[in-house]
């Protein structure tokens, strides 16, 4: 009777032929899912809570007016200042900043923009007033308060 000898068995190599295309899927999934800050923010910044929101229905007509205090008070000074896109402005310059944004959006959508005011907690109403004057005079009457949910203790 003859004996049988086992051979090793030699383990296959694994393929590395589709490893390109699992990081490309994987890059491409990253691209599209991931939201980059818009602004940087040279104020503080911190917003009120509410019980009671309502989302907005399209984001593309919002435009954001941050109010606060600098977060560079060496440079800046200490007094409440207004922030939109990357910029600190006066409140007179306000409604040059409503015509710019009316600007990039169509002609039927001019009417619809929105603009949105993120207002610190600590901030004094003096300076949202003149916001809001200088939003009037511009004729953008679509105001609207920024907040988050408040945590309510059920």
């Amino acid at each position: 009777m003859a004996k049988f000898v086992k051979k090793p068995k030699a383990t296959p190599a694994i393929s590395t032929a589709s490893l390109p295309d699992i990081v490309f899927m994987l890059l491409f999934f990253f691209m599209v899912t991931t939201v980059l800050r818009e602004t940087t923010l040279k104020i503080t910044n911190k917003v009120p809570r509410a019980s009671q929101l309502q989302k907005l229905e399209k984001k593309s007509l919002v435009s954001f007016i941050y109010v606060g205090k600098p977060k560079e008070t060496n440079v800046y000074g200490t007094e409440p200042r207004i922030q939109v896109n990357d910029v600190l402005i006066a409140p007179r310059d306000i409604p040059r900043f409503v015509f710019q944004e009316k600007d990039n959006l169509d002609e039927a959508e001019r009417d619809k923009l929105t603009i949105s005011l993120k207002v610190d907690v600590e901030t004094k109403m003096g300076i949202v007033s003149d916001v809001k004057q200088q939003l009037r005079e511009a004729d953008a009457l679509k105001i609207n308060y920024s907040c988050v949910q408040a945590v309510s203790k059920d």
